[in-house]
């Protein structure tokens, strides 16, 4: 099976619904309530935001609604928020509805952090298939702890190591060679694998990352491939060393008083507009996985190359990989879920799935 199969149905869809939006939408029905949704996205000099999140509230909703349901939505740049606050904002009604990274905003449910614990999946394909699995388990936890509908998950290109290691003429560099080193994460399983490793994890929100670096604040970070490129971290760092240390699970997630005070055909319009949404979220980050890496690097790339050194896990890194998520990801989460039904509902989805298992 080529790389993309598993997504043809899905271009496929999305090319019928692209020809459907350029054509005139019927008007809403009466029953339709006008809505304005309070909106936050993800980052704004990122392609999820600018070319997918966005474009639907501000554009497609608006125009598939026929105007009856609009939305002031804006990205955490440009509000100036972390992405840890998102949800306990979204519970307070501040906001209607948030995108967001599940590792940012898991303090209040291990169950929630569960989606996307580090190095423990490393095929994309097989990430998403263990992220449905666990969908219902991720829906209970939206619910119980903030107050929230899930909507969507999604998520972004393979978190990779990406490091200032010196000299690039250096090509063998592995897992070992971090020991000692101050890498950038923003979750605790990711911090859970950098101690693994020997490293000291130190957290800095994404907007932050680039200048840490360049002051020696710390020595790698820990990002998608795309975004990474995108906010131009090969300017500070040299080599990027090719572990996939999660894939940044997302959601959206709408406050439950709000989604309840919608109408049905609000809601059933919102359902299925946000499922070809989630889908070409999927696409996307397939394809700008590889994107990432090659632009990184030597290319191919539409646009400057990063001219990074690409380092592939050698067997002793796989092995140490392994041997790090089993002893110290997996049993350090184990201890944070704390209950034998967290950790049932986590080996018969994602731990089956990915061939792992959490146990206390």
């Amino acid at each position: 099976m080529k790389k993309f199969d598993m997504f043809k149905p899905v271009v496929a869809g999305m090319i019928a619904g692209a020809m459907a939006l350029g054509l005139a939408v019927a008007p809403a029905s009466a029953e339709m309530q006008k809505k304005e949704f309070k909106v936050v996205g993800t980052w704004g000099f990122l392609d999820h935001w600018k070319e997918r999140e966005g474009p639907f509230w501000k554009e497609r909703l608006p125009k598939l609604s026929g105007g009856k349901l609009t939305a002031n939505a804006k990205s955490q740049t440009e509000l100036g928020l972390s992405g840890f606050e998102i949800m306990r904002l979204l519970k307070l009604g501040v906001y209607d509805a948030v995108h967001g990274v599940t590792g940012y905003v898991a303090q209040d449910s291990p169950a929630i952090e569960g989606a996307d614990l580090s190095g423990v999946i490393q095929d994309l394909s097989i990430y998403r298939k263990a992220n449905e699995a666990y969908r219902h388990i991720m829906a209970r936890e939206f619910e119980e702890k903030y107050g929230a509908k899930l909507l969507m998950i999604y998520a972004w290109p393979s978190q990779q190591l990406w490091c200032n290691l010196g000299d690039k003429s250096n090509k063998n560099v592995s897992l070992k060679d971090l020991k000692g080193k101050k890498i950038r994460t923003y979750s605790t399983t990711l911090g859970d694998f950098i101690e693994g490793i020997g490293g000291s994890a130190v957290t800095i929100a994404f907007a932050e990352v680039v200048p840490a670096l360049q002051k020696g604040v710390a020595d790698c970070g820990i990002t998608g491939t795309l975004p990474a490129y995108n906010a131009k971290w090969y300017q500070v760092v040299t080599h990027n060393i090719r572990v996939r240390l999660g894939y940044a699970s997302s959601f959206l997630a709408m406050n439950t008083k709000v989604w309840n005070g919608l109408d049905a055909e609000t809601k059933a319009l919102l359902k299925k507009e946000l499922a070809i949404l989630e889908e070409e979220m999927w696409v996307a980050t397939a394809k700008n996985d590889e994107r990432g890496m090659n632009c990184n690097a030597a290319g191919p790339c539409d646009g400057p190359t990063g001219g990074m050194v690409p380092v592939e896990p050698s067997m002793a890194d796989k092995a140490q990989l392994k041997d790090v998520v089993e002893n110290f990801v997996l049993k350090r989460w184990a201890k944070r879920c704390g209950t034998q039904k967290c950790l049932d509902e986590w080996n018969a989805t994602i731990g089956k799935i990915s061939g792992m298992k959490a146990a206390m």
